[in-house]
């Protein structure tokens, strides 16, 4: 045999040995052996340097180091899961959408371990892998390529002898540390003398983002791949189709995912993942349940933040005892005013907690919590730990009852408790505590991205004065800087400038920056389009406009609504707009008006397109593309294994279309 063939034969017999492990959990070899054909690989590859190819498993570390991580935009946004806390939660979930599609049957699911890990996105083209990234803000991650290339079971080329691989294949996944793995990273390290590591998760999201790639190898990652991205010219029926042909490439894929039919089957396993949590290999902090038909997902859709056709259900949380050494009374950046436990330092859900939410003085009241308490607190996952119960027996004589203070702790205005509401208000807009958080907010990176002015440097100007809402950021001189602290002539310059070029910026940032209530980025981007860029036209508008938007739902319109309504932010808004701020127009040329004032509602699973490259080419012409059909709909494009939305075109009279016919009427015009 050849050389060349020697090395082809090597690399084949090393990837499959890595499918037989990471995949199928059924490894035929010993480490040691696997080991010698890694090493005779590397012997023969270092004396024919011109033999090495990108895929071979010696290139998975040998990058130079970086100096930063780039930015890389996800083609399609990778969404949070909304959160279910408890078996109630799950089946208003899944009632929420058998009303949406419109069946009494039980719908069928995929339930799944939710791992405790670092979301990740692979891509692959012509079955290659070319790039790798975070989730990140859910529209662009940072590139962790040259990272993710370490990690055994992430194939850098797809097995495509049972299945040919698409020319783009976009994969999610999540990247985690085993329990062994962490004892033995954390023994090595204390060995060395380093810092330890407080828990997995942490240990993995400090080794991905590592700039010297051979640390990162180092690092005892895994992975499981559970959720597509773009996928082009392969259509799916349902989502454990999806996860078969994932196994067959040779991607890792979690063995506990189990198809479940209706709410209470997954209520059940998620019951018996609950049980078995402590004797798995990884840490899980609940499961996930999403429905297994792709014509269904489709279907019901997604919110601005995440998908209707998924959520996320948690374990109850772990509990541990301490004491409540005061009670502080804290204001946010919309004014409600919380009442934080200030607690003796306690470690629960892998980490040091010294401070509870009270929430508001209904739950005070209700649990009859005091200062000196001794409590029991609990924390899952992310959110923040939460005092469950005290412990009266253990109460000192002199405890008296709390109450948060009739006054705002930051300003001193009265606070306000609207009639039906459990949270206190401060409405002073000139509140310090709230003006750090919304200036902080408007300058940050994706609003107005005003450098140089960070988090004490926004304590100074509130506290000076010299910033009492937004628009007075573009009234500072340089003569009320350089006085400040750490502001000598240059930065005072620099920030300045830096305040000037924010001048030029979007609609969808300048929305951001402003902080209304459930209007994040992504939103932001879908309201510019819809509007068209004309900014005082959005400040006008209704709530019956507002909910025919593609992704915008009736709580969201209403607080937009509400937001107008307050002619304090109607001149904040204004006063920017006259002290220069300018925002950069949405082109839109006259020939891509050609589906202005139709609306179109997508059905079924379209093979020449996807769902959102066809609403987006919908929008782009002048069009409008709706979640739902009604008397205002034009036409219905019904894809393969259209659903209950058909039925509704033909009570209201409403044309339906094949996709042929879409695309035939998209390019006559």
């Amino acid at each position: 045999m050849d050389t060349n063939n020697q090395i082809l034969s090597l690399r084949g017999q090393i990837v499959d040995h890595n499918y037989r492990y990471y995949v199928l959990d059924d490894p035929i070899i010993s480490d040691d052996k696997y080991d010698r054909l890694l090493r005779e690989l590397e012997h023969l590859e270092k004396q024919h340097p011109d033999l090495i190819t990108p895929d071979s498993p010696t290139q998975r570390v040998g990058a130079p180091p970086l100096s930063n991580f780039e930015s890389i935009p996800h083609k399609l946004p990778m969404l949070s899961l909304e959160n279910a806390m408890n078996k109630e939660e799950i089946r208003a979930f899944d009632k929420r959408l058998k009303k949406k599609i419109e069946t009494d049957e039980p719908i069928e699911y995929v339930a799944e371990p939710k791992l405790d890990g670092i979301g990740i996105e692979l891509v692959y083209e012509n079955g290659m892998f070319i790039s790798g990234s975070t989730r990140g803000d859910g529209f662009t991650g940072e590139n962790i390529t040259q990272n993710l290339r370490t990690i055994q079971s992430i194939p850098l080329r797809l097995r495509t002898d049972e299945l040919p691989s698409p020319d783009l294949l976009e994969v999610r996944g999540e990247v985690f540390i085993s329990k062994v793995g962490f004892e033995s990273l954390n023994r090595t390290r204390e060995e060395n003398g380093e810092s330890l590591f407080v828990n997995p998760r942490n240990a993995a999201s400090g080794s991905l983002r590592q700039l010297d790639s051979s640390i990162t190898a180092s690092r005892p990652l895994s992975t499981y791949c559970y959720q597509p991205g773009t996928i082009r010219d392969k259509v799916y029926e349902t989502h454990l189709e999806f996860l078969e042909d994932l196994k067959r490439w040779g991607f890792p894929v979690n063995p506990m995912i189990q198809k479940v039919n209706g709410v209470e089957e997954a209520i059940e396993y998620h019951r018996d993942m609950e049980d078995k949590r402590n004797t798995l290999p990884y840490d899980i902090d609940g499961t996930v349940m999403k429905i297994n038909s792709l014509t269904l997902q489709e279907e019901v859709g997604v919110r601005s933040r995440s998908p209707r056709w998924a959520i996320a259900n948690k374990f109850k949380a772990q509990q541990v005892t301490t004491v409540i050494q005061d009670i502080m009374p804290q204001v946010g950046r919309t004014g409600a005013v919380t009442p934080v436990a200030r607690l003796n330092p306690v470690f629960v859900g892998g980490v040091t907690v010294t401070n509870a939410t009270l929430h508001n003085q209904d739950e005070i009241n209700r649990k009859d919590i005091r200062i000196g308490d001794t409590v029991i607190i609990e924390r899952a996952g992310d959110v923040i730990p939460k005092v469950v119960k005290v412990i009266n027996e253990k109460r000192q004589n002199d405890s008296k009852p709390y109450s948060l203070p009739d006054s705002c702790p930051s300003c001193g205005h009265n606070v306000y408790r609207p009639e039906g509401e459990a949270v206190a208000r401060c409405q002073n807009l000139s509140c310090p505590e709230q003006m750090k958080g919304r200036i902080e907010h408007f300058v940050s990176k994706n609003a107005l991205d005003i450098d140089g002015i960070g988090n004490k440097l926004v304590d100074q100007l509130v506290e000076t004065s010299l910033v009492q809402t937004v628009d007075d950021l573009f009234k500072l001189t340089l003569e009320d800087l350089i006085p400040l602290e750490r502001m000598a002539d240059k930065s005072a310059r620099n920030t300045i400038s830096a305040i000037e070029s924010s001048k030029q910026t979007g609609f969808a940032r300048f929305l951001f920056a402003l902080g209304i209530r459930n209007v994040g980025e992504y939103l932001s981007k879908v309201l510019e389009k819809h509007y068209e860029g004309d900014f005082h036209r959005f400040m006008s508008s209704k709530k019956e406009e507002l909910e025919s938007i593609f992704e915008v739902g009736g709580i969201v319109a209403d607080g937009i609504v509400r937001f107008w309504l307050d002619s304090s932010n109607v001149d904040v808004v204004n006063s920017c707009f006259s002290l220069g701020l300018t925002l950069s127009p949405v082109e839109l040329k006259e020939k891509d008006q050609v589906l202005a004032g139709k609306t179109f509602v997508f059905t079924g699973v379209l093979t020449k397109f996807t769902r959102k490259e066809a609403q987006e080419l919908v929008e782009s012409l002048g069009g409008r593309a709706s979640s739902s059909v009604s008397k205002k709909t034009t036409f219905i494009i019904a894809g393969q294994s259209a659903g209950s939305k058909i039925t509704k075109a033909q009570e209201f009279g409403v044309p339906i279309l094949s996709e042929d016919d879409f695309q035939k009427m998209i390019y006559i015009n």
